[in-house]
């Protein structure tokens, strides 16, 4: 078992404490937040071993090997960073960081240091991303050529989207899970990325739409808002028929079209416990193995993704306080 902890104690981190106990792979060992109070009202509910009234006593302690980031990806940077000096392998929420520089040092410090980091953006490791590969490899749908994706939940007033300290921003809160669909289905050998926000008074994207122009032709048109709800469904179209995937952010089913727009094909996801197990247990396969990332979301597609979203808020004028 890999005794693992958690960085943050808020919503995001429930859900993976919740995940943890349920799995035999790692112990839920500790945890570290802000307060000792709030740590150890986390440890009772999840039963982990250890509370920490601080994230320095958290990455400070010697039996904890895995840490999982889940404070706002603002703060990623220097969390990554803190467990990173202190020895502890690391699994962190997205956005990875708020830009490609940061990722790029963080990358290059745990090669470095022979430490595990990679980032949890839970789709790259689901089953259904396999799914969906062997679906398309299939040629069901002959040759894709064009994919649509949105992703978009009623949040706008949600201080981590608000708020630039915070790296607010519908992009690299919601976008990163199109634009990562977008990698998984075409690749990232993008000619071109062009795109649109509507920003808020504090100069935060509130929505967005983007195209990325691949240089073999194929294009990818995605959308994410914070300030409506959306069916959250990504379609790849091919010149023999086309693919629903239900749900970009945790695909539920995945639907085959022929040419007459007959459902010929549809597959169900598996039971899971919440998602969030699969990443869980990427990250102990590598550490059992002295990797330094997982091969379901490479070092280099974790900077991919920061560069795509850094050239979109160029474009868009959206900048935080910490860069």
């Amino acid at each position: 078992m890999v005794k693992m902890g958690i960085l943050g104690a808020g919503n995001i981190a429930s859900s993976m404490a919740a995940t943890m106990r349920e799995l035999d792979s790692v112990e839920c060992y500790a945890v570290g937040a802000r307060d000792y109070d709030r740590a150890e009202a986390f440890a009772k509910k999840y039963g982990f071993v250890k509370a920490f009234g601080s994230y320095d006593e958290l990455v400070k302690d010697p039996e904890v090997e895995l840490i999982y980031i889940a404070t706002p990806h603002s703060f990623h940077y220097e969390h990554i960073k803190l467990c990173l000096e202190n020895g502890k392998h690391v699994l962190c929420e997205k956005a990875f960081t708020i830009n490609e520089k940061q990722a790029a040092e963080v990358f290059a410090m745990a090669r470095q240091k022979g430490l595990l980091l990679t980032e949890a953006i839970w789709t790259r490791y689901m089953p259904m991303r396999k799914r969906l590969d062997d679906v398309l490899e299939s040629k069901v749908i002959g040759k894709p050529y064009m994919l649509t994706a949105n992703l978009g939940y009623v949040v706008s007033d949600k201080e981590r989207i608000v708020n630039p300290q915070l790296g607010g921003g519908a992009l690299l809160d919601l976008g990163v899970y199109t634009l990562n669909f977008a990698s998984m289905v075409f690749g990232d050998d993008v000619e071109k990325i062009t795109g649109t926000a509507v920003k808020n008074d504090a100069g935060m994207d509130m929505q967005n739409s983007m195209t990325l122009t691949y240089k073999d032709g194929k294009m990818a048109v995605l959308n994410s808002t914070a300030m409506g709800l959306s069916d959250r469904k990504g379609t790849i179209y091919g010149d023999k028929g086309f693919i629903e995937v239900l749900n970009i952010n945790n695909c539920e089913e995945i639907r085959v079209y022929d040419l007459k727009r007959n459902l010929v094909a549809a597959y169900d996801r598996p039971e899971q416990i919440s998602g969030y197990e699969y990443e869980v247990e990427a990250c102990v396969y590598a550490i059992r193995r002295g990797e330094t990332e997982c091969r379901q979301m490479p070092h280099e597609e974790s900077l991919c993704m920061m560069r795509w979203m850094d050239e979109l808020r160029r474009q868009w004028g959206v900048t935080f306080p910490m860069e």
